[in-house]
């Protein structure tokens, strides 16, 4: 009985870390870029009862062994990296990434984040930078005489200046991307790192082969989808239910022995 309660105790924390990721993809719903994680589950150790038999005396057939599982644990939890939808803000420096790739900022211990955050502003000097105050990699500074901004699609960024109707180039937005970009660390402020299991970041220029372009005037919503995180927070919530039922299940199974012995 006890080991029963153990397994069904695993599955109770298991469905209690999914319902934690289903909350943090519900509270972000609204956040710029972010992106909806999923939680993977596997089987734990087996206690084997009963190895193989042979079945007939030549020894040519042989039946299964008798296992008991042991309850679950979770494998891991998986970023989901889908399109998020455009939003249109009608704001010059707000840019969205339609594709693949990532903007690069310089975070404040000299590291590169990466971010599908584009909701840009102006430093006091002029240099892009991020909601978080982050500036963009490689930097762009916009002059103080300028009145119009355009983001190309291509990631060139120019400048219209007070009594001159011609454009001026004042620099381009890179993007990064990654082989695998679910190995990516999040660090919160809607940024990312780098490590390991990501591999090097590979840079570019939007448009060019394997990366995605530029929206300006909009910004690319959470990928996060309410009615499938309802349906699988149900899906937890009876799953949590019924392995707490297997638990007192056994604890009165166990009460009923006790009284017996008694």
């Amino acid at each position: 009985m006890d080991d029963s309660m153990r397994t069904a105790a695993s599955g109770m924390m298991a469905q209690q870390r999914m319902v934690d990721v289903i909350a943090n993809n519900l509270a972000n719903v609204n956040t710029t870029g972010f992106k909806r994680s999923r939680v993977n589950f596997q089987d734990v150790l087996y206690e084997t009862l009963q190895g193989e038999r042979i079945v007939n005396q030549d020894g040519t057939e042989t039946t299964g062994p008798v296992q008991i599982g042991k309850g679950v644990r979770i494998a891991g939890v998986t970023r989901l990296d889908s399109q998020g939808s455009p939003e249109t803000t009608s704001r010059s420096l707000d840019v969205a990434i339609e594709g693949d790739g990532y903007l690069q900022v310089q975070r404040p211990d000299g590291t590169t984040g990466y971010t599908r955050d584009g909701n840009l502003s102006l430093s006091e000097s002029g240099a892009l930078v991020t909601s978080g105050g982050y500036p963009i990699l490689p930097g762009v500074s916009i002059p103080q005489d300028a009145t119009a901004v355009t983001i190309a699609p291509s990631g060139v960024v120019s400048v219209t200046a007070a009594g001159n109707s011609s454009a001026v180039e004042v620099g381009r937005i890179e993007l990064a991307r990654f082989l695998n970009p679910g190995g990516l660390l999040a660090v919160g402020e809607n940024q990312l790192v780098a490590t390991e299991a990501s591999g090097d970041p590979i840079t570019g220029t939007p448009q060019e082969e394997g990366f995605g372009r530029l929206v300006q005037g909009a910004l690319e919503a959470s990928n996060v989808e309410i009615v499938q995180e309802m349906t699988d927070m149900i899906a937890a919530q009876r799953a949590y239910e019924i392995n707490a039922k297997a638990i007192k299940a056994g604890e009165e199974m166990m009460q009923i022995t006790n009284e017996i012995l008694s």
